[in-house]
């Protein structure tokens, strides 16, 4: 019929038929796409907002703040020196956050079973409780899942026991193509696809968005998600850290901070002294508790030609076992340890030999004892303790965040 002809118009909720006779039709295409309900753009942005909340207990519009928490005043710039630099790019919520659901996603995993966060649980100072770990189809790891805690000041960079891994970047998606840990490994498509699995979860592009500003999943942005996230797990509200910021003072701070601790029992300042003067603080440095990045061998075993990693000391009572192989169950074992069992080798660490025999000469090779007695032993555990780090514990910004 004359004047009786409709044109439709394609909208994102659905087809919209229109006169062409009254208004012209371009106003009519203009009037289509004026309403918000039809921007594509607000309506990408409703979605992936959806998309988050549907799986995770996680708010977009408020991410949980991960760099505005200040690091206390003794770590001033010496202790900020001997950070792991080896990405050199700013930690940021979006990245945490990302790095954080990858920690817990157990679709990383060949059979959808475990994640990163299975062997390394916040409640054990990113430990694991058993010697060793068991992979996606129940195989046991060949080494003690480590201690997380203040990775960021981890100073050589290198990680895994061995130190195999040249960064913290490269030994995050390490485990993820075990063929033990998760399972992606080449004979089930590596890494690539582990990254497709990502990409088919309605929650990852957009939160790869907000860390990276558009939602391509690659193995690069992994890798500095979760990097990001394990530099960001850092603990300064033990109770070491309350007294020392109570007696802090930076015009002479290796005296402040050396010196005794309000709150602190007889026995806790005793072992205080002891890890103080025993040679304890030259290698896990206060106020991190790292191992210093010039370490070599603690001496576990005669003979030992590796140099091993060892974690932060911070949050250490809350572990079960210690050592790269889990030997040891309790802290009193460890402080035996080094009170009589350093055994000699190639790779031990000069600190724990006794001085060398001739003034000036070479290292002498002898394992050295401490001798502490009983009450000294007992108080370097408890001085140990007060390392534990309660609210980081429950910090509900490392938690799980999947809603299961």
């Amino acid at each position: 019929m004359k004047n009786r002809l409709w044109t439709f118009i394609g909208s994102r909720t659905g087809v919209i038929a229109v006169r062409r006779s009254g208004l012209p039709l371009l106003a009519l295409l203009l009037l289509a796409c004026s309403d918000s309900a039809t921007d594509p753009t607000a309506d990408d942005a409703a979605d992936d907002k959806a998309a988050i909340r549907a799986a995770l207990l996680i708010d977009p519009d408020a991410l949980p703040s991960y760099v505005r928490d200040p690091l206390p005043a003794f770590y001033d710039a010496n202790i900020l020196a001997r950070e792991d630099r080896t990405i050199g790019a700013p930690i940021t919520d979006a990245g945490v956050t990302l790095g954080r659901v990858l920690f817990y996603e157990r679709q990383l995993s060949r059979t959808g079973t475990v994640s990163c966060a299975s062997c390394h649980a916040s409640a054990t100072a990113f430990g694991d409780t058993a010697r060793f770990s068991r992979g996606f189809e129940g195989a046991l790891t060949t080494a003690h899942s480590m201690r997380l805690v203040n990775g960021r000041f981890n100073q050589d960079g290198r990680t895994f026991w061995d130190k195999r891994a040249p960064t913290l970047e490269a030994q995050t998606t390490q485990p993820i193509q075990d063929s033990g840990e998760m399972g992606f490994d080449a004979a089930h498509g590596g890494l690539t696809a582990a990254l497709t699995r990502l990409a088919g979860l309605p929650y990852y592009p957009p939160l790869v968005r907000l860390a990276f500003g558009d939602s391509m999943i690659t193995a690069d942005r992994v890798q500095r998600a979760l990097a990001q996230y394990v530099r960001a797990i850092i603990s300064t509200r033990s109770r070491w850290d309350v007294a020392a910021a109570q007696v802090f003072n930076p015009a002479n701070p290796a005296a402040s901070i050396n010196g005794p601790f309000p709150g602190f029992t007889a026995e806790e300042q005793l072992g205080k002294q002891v890890f103080q003067g025993s040679g304890c603080a030259a290698c896990h440095t206060p106020p991190s508790f790292s191992l210093s990045g010039a370490s070599r061998s603690n001496g576990l075993d005669e003979g030992e030609t590796r140099i091993f990693r060892s974690p932060s000391l911070k949050h250490v009572a809350r572990g079960s076992r210690f050592m790269h192989d889990g030997r040891f169950t309790s802290l009193e074992q460890v402080v035996e340890f080094y009170d009589s069992g350093v055994q000699a080798g190639p790779a031990l660490d000069p600190r724990l030999m006794v001085p060398p025999l001739v003034p000036g000469g070479p290292p002498s090779g002898i394992p050295r004892r401490l001798n502490l007695t009983g009450a000294e032993k007992a108080g370097l555990v408890a001085f140990l303790r007060t390392l534990n780090d309660d609210a980081l514990a429950a910090d509900v910004r490392f938690s799980d965040p999947f809603r299961r």
